[in-house]
């Protein structure tokens, strides 16, 4: 797996976990008719904006493939004086998730 800084090409991956991701783990949260209404297009435009204004990270596996990200950036309520910095986002795909990280490599 790596780590990285995402770039303006990452969107249309990034878009792609978004979505797959909210249709996997909100499927018995919410409607279906929400879930297929949801775009790789909309959120690739979506992410292009995230990227170019804040700090967005992407996960790769062996091959690649974007199989994650996390974006963050000021904490924008104001209501936490102590705190500079707010995580937005973080998904990864359902088959990636609770991995044994310690032997994947």
């Amino acid at each position: 797996m790596k780590i990285r800084k995402a770039t303006m090409p990452d969107a249309e991956g990034i878009a792609k976990v978004h979505v797959d991701c909210w249709r996997t783990t909100y499927a018995t949260i919410i409607p279906d008719e929400h879930l297929n209404k949801l775009s790789y297009e909309r959120r690739e435009e979506l992410w292009k904006n995230n990227i170019s204004n804040g700090d967005v990270f992407v996960v790769e596996n062996e091959a690649g493939d974007i199989v994650g990200f996390s974006s963050g950036g000021k904490e924008r309520t104001g209501k936490y004086p102590n705190y500079t910095g707010e995580l937005y986002a973080i998904y990864i795909l359902k088959e990636y998730q609770k991995m044994d990280w310690e032997n994947y490599y």
